[in-house]
């Protein structure tokens, strides 16, 4: 149990130093939204598949003030950070991960009370597991998906995505098996 606990321990304190830590780097700039989020996976690539749960906390920034370069209004920096168990055959596992995406809204598809969007991005992700042929624990995390914010009447705003997932290391390991899958996500902004 205590090296389960301390995997617990490590992974919460990774994703609460790469989401802290980025903010103190950006401490002139005010998120326009902040946002915490479920999200639920299921990796269908490799057998045997899994699934895992993850709570995210996201902020989003306009993105030039980031990227200081001119982007079209639309375009936004989303920063997130997640912890999540993962149901792995050999019983629950950690992971955690650190991800940067540009979003885009779609304003000609935008209603009163509903925004659409699309994102892409990547990160690097931590798991305390490895599938047969994956050479690391410390991986990247590329992700594209849609999504959509939902404007409440109370003046509060909800969230959902569905995001195409990949974990691998990029051939920094000669042992670089990928893992595929999808990533449903709901969530609420502050």
């Amino acid at each position: 149990m205590l090296p389960y606990l301390r995997t617990i321990i490590l992974s919460f304190i990774l994703s609460w130093l790469s989401l802290t830590g980025l903010a103190n780097a950006f401490t002139l700039l005010s998120p326009e939204k902040i946002g915490v989020g479920l999200g639920g996976a299921s990796i269908y690539d490799p057998e045997p598949n899994f699934g895992f749960v993850q709570l995210s906390l996201s902020a989003i920034y306009d993105y030039e003030e980031i990227m200081r370069h001119q982007a079209p209004d639309p375009l936004k920096f989303k920063l997130e950070t997640n912890i999540g168990i993962a149901d792995y055959s050999a019983g629950a596992r950690i992971l955690t991960s650190f991800n940067f995406y540009a979003l885009y809204y779609l304003p000609k598809l935008t209603t009163k009370s509903f925004t659409p969007y699309i994102e892409g991005g990547a990160g690097i992700v931590y798991t305390d597991f490895q599938v047969d042929g994956q050479g690391l624990r410390v991986n990247f995390n590329p992700q594209a998906g849609i999504g959509g914010e939902w404007l409440l009447t109370s003046g509060r705003t909800i969230f959902g995505a569905i995001h195409a997932y990949h974990i691998s290391n990029g051939g920094l390991n000669e042992d670089n098996r990928g893992l595929n899958g999808v990533l449903f996500q709901l969530g609420y902004y502050f």
